[in-house]
Parts: structure tokens; sequence; C-alpha cells
């Protein structure tokens, strides 16, 4: 293994630098003591050891890209904490003062949603996380990096401009985006959320903005089930910007390529933005306890590696993963350095799980699929 990372170093150092982010504290968010909710003894919520949101997921990802020897094809990035002014460009005031006030907590709270407990210090791996969100699309705009994954925590795609919730805390994406905006100069943003719940942050905020295109992939009627419909477009002069793709539960590679090919790839084409950036959850996964699709690593690394030749062609390769949600601790770290090596372009492990999963469907595009996607590629008109 030693002498497989030196000569991946060399290639590397005569290479695009791929930039990556983690920092230790993002395994430090406490999540409470129930699987979901709360442990409630009325309720007969017992405690549990891990939430579903426990921290570990992550950690094991960044474990893995260690071990597997990927490291040594990335060049490290310092997450530094976002400031109130960087969180304040997508959030209200009273977000913010609300999670100061329960992340002051001896034993934290809950951010308001019944769902997202935080423990006592959650502000500030939350600055770091979307701090690490702003510092990979620093370098990635000013082409420090070529491209890179910020393998952040806690998510930020549910978070509104006026509410935490669904685990997020900040909408790190957005932070990113606004930040690209606002001190870089950049006039286009997208942002692409393959996480198998809908954005339903991200769109709230730029809802009627058009210089960010919002593209969500998503299990249809997944958390949360009062959103996500391809209706919802955006309004004023957000209108047409706004672009959901409901897939049918049990979609798996077939189903999320094609919706790549046909709305993800000539949207972002049409739209011309000068920076992408990819939320990148990877609870679609087959083996996620929390959704119902079946996406194997290689089919998330085919979909980086589609959003990488078109970042190639729109933006100068303009492209920064951010990492949103995904709960199974066996199967995310896989998937997570599938699309790592997408960007380094070598491949140094394999799915050790595909013997397991890879029989078990989903490689084949059903009309039902195929229908929600031709249904959304109609909207492209209104893009310019």
């Amino acid at each position: 293994m030693q002498a497989q990372s030196q000569h991946l170093l060399k290639d590397k150092e005569m290479s695009n630098k791929i930039g990556y982010v983690w920092n230790t504290l993002y395994s430090w968010m406490d999540t409470g003591s129930g699987p979901v909710f709360a442990a409630n003894f009325e309720a007969k919520l017992q405690p549990i050891s891990h939430h579903m949101a426990h921290p570990d997921t992550k950690r094991r990802f960044n474990e893995l890209v260690c071990t597997s020897g990927q490291m040594d094809l990335l060049t490290s990035i310092k997450a530094i904490a976002a400031t109130d002014e960087d969180i304040l460009r997508v959030h209200t005031p009273a977000v913010l003062d609300n999670l100061k006030r329960i992340s002051g907590l001896a034993g934290g709270g809950d951010v308001g949603d019944g769902i997202t407990h935080v423990g006592n210090g959650a502000l500030n791996i939350a600055y770091l996380s979307a701090g690490g969100a702003i510092e990979l699309t620093k370098q990635v705009v000013s082409r420090e990096v070529s491209t890179g994954y910020a393998l952040i925590n806690p998510p930020g795609h549910h978070a509104t401009r006026n509410q935490s919730m669904g685990f997020c805390l900040f909408n790190n994406t957005s932070v990113a985006a606004a930040y690209a905006k606002d001190v870089l100069g950049l006039k286009r943003v997208a942002i692409v959320d393959w996480d198998v719940h809908h954005g339903n942050g991200t769109q709230d905020i730029w809802w009627e903005d058009s210089s960010v295109l919002t593209i969500s992939l998503h299990q249809n009627l997944c958390l949360p089930s009062d959103s996500g419909f391809t209706s919802e477009r955006g309004e004023g002069e957000g209108f047409g910007y706004n672009l959901n793709i409901p897939l049918p539960p049990g979609g798996g590679n077939a189903a999320y390529h094609y919706a790549f090919e046909k709305v993800v790839i000539p949207a972002l084409k049409k739209y011309q933005p000068e920076l992408i950036i990819i939320g990148s959850g990877f609870d679609a996964s087959i083996m996620d306890p929390l959704g119902r699709m079946m996406v194997t690593a290689d089919g998330f690394k085919t979909m980086a590696k589609m959003a990488v030749d078109c970042a190639e062609e729109v933006c100068g390769g303009r492209i920064a993963f951010i990492q949103e949600g995904g709960y199974s601790p066996q199967y995310l770290p896989f998937c997570g350095v599938a699309v790592v090596q997408a960007l380094t372009q070598c491949d140094t492990i394999g799915d050790s799980l595909i013997g397991l999963v890879g029989g078990m469907g989903g490689d084949i595009l059903l009309e039902h699929e195929k229908q929600i996607v031709d249904e959304v590629e109609k909207l492209l008109v209104d893009l310019h």
C-alpha cells in the first residue's frame, strides 16, 4: 500500500489538484438518544446508541478515504468557521438566534421540528460545516483546486430561510452559493441535489431568484412529504429556475442516470452557470434506512462523472461536491469513495458490497420512472 500511495501521490502532483474538506469536529455532532425522535418514555420510544443521523456514518466515509489510498490523491483544505454574515445571506436572524440559544444549553435541545436534536456546542460545528463548504467553493472558483469534495457535517438542504429542520442547521450549499455570488462576484450558480429527500430548504431560499438554478432529484413523497413536486417551479424572477424530479420509490441507477441525461445535464448546459455545486447525499443508496431507492456506489460514480464532464464544458470545470445526508454506515463509505474516485480519476478500491446488492434491481428503466423524467424535461423551455 505504501509503494502504491507514493506512486499515486507522484501522479497527483503532475495533474490537477482535487480538494478535500474534513474536520474531526464534524464527528462530534450530538444528535440525541432516539433513533429519529428523541427517546420518550410515554411514547415508548426507547433510547438507542445511534440516532439515524449519528455522525459515525460520515466518519467512516472519511476513514475509507484515508485507508483506500485516495487521501494521497487529494489536497486537504482546512475548514474555517463561517461568520454570522455568511449565514445571514440565506437565513433570517431568528434561525441563527435559535441555534445560538439551544447550542448554549448544557444538554442542547430540539431546533423546533421535533426530530432535529442538537447538543451543546452544535453552533460551533454548524459554523464549521458551512465554512467548509465556503472554503472548497473559494478554491474551486479561484482554481487553486480543479474540483473537490467537502465531507462536512451537519448537512443542510432541508434548512429553509426561516427554519432549521430535518437534521439540517444551516443550508450549506446555499451559504456557499451566496458567498460565490456576493463575495466572489459570480452571476449564475447551479445547485444539483441528489439526496433522496427533497431539497426543500434550498428551493425555499432561491424561490424568487434566477441567479441560482436549483435542481432536486429525490424520492417522491419522502421527507418532506408535502413538497418536491414538478409543479413547484419558483415565482417571480425565479419562475422556471427550480426543477424537481420526484422519482417513484424503487428507482435505481437507470432512473437516476436517465434523469441526468434528460434533465440535469441539458438544464445545466442551457443555464450556463459559472459554478456547479452538487448536494451529495447518499441516502438514495440501495442500503439506506431512510430511503427506498436502489442506487449503487457505481451509480453515484457515474452521476459524478457526468456532472464533472458537464462542468468542463459549461463553466471551466468549476464544480464543488458538498456532503448532504446518508444513513447506511455499511454502504455510505463505498458510495462516497466511489464519487471521490470519479474526481481523482483513479480507482484504488471497488465496491465490496456489490456482490450483495448488485442483483437486487434498479438497472432497468421502468416506464413510470421514464414518464416522470420526461414530464420534467418539458419544463426546460423556461430556462434562459
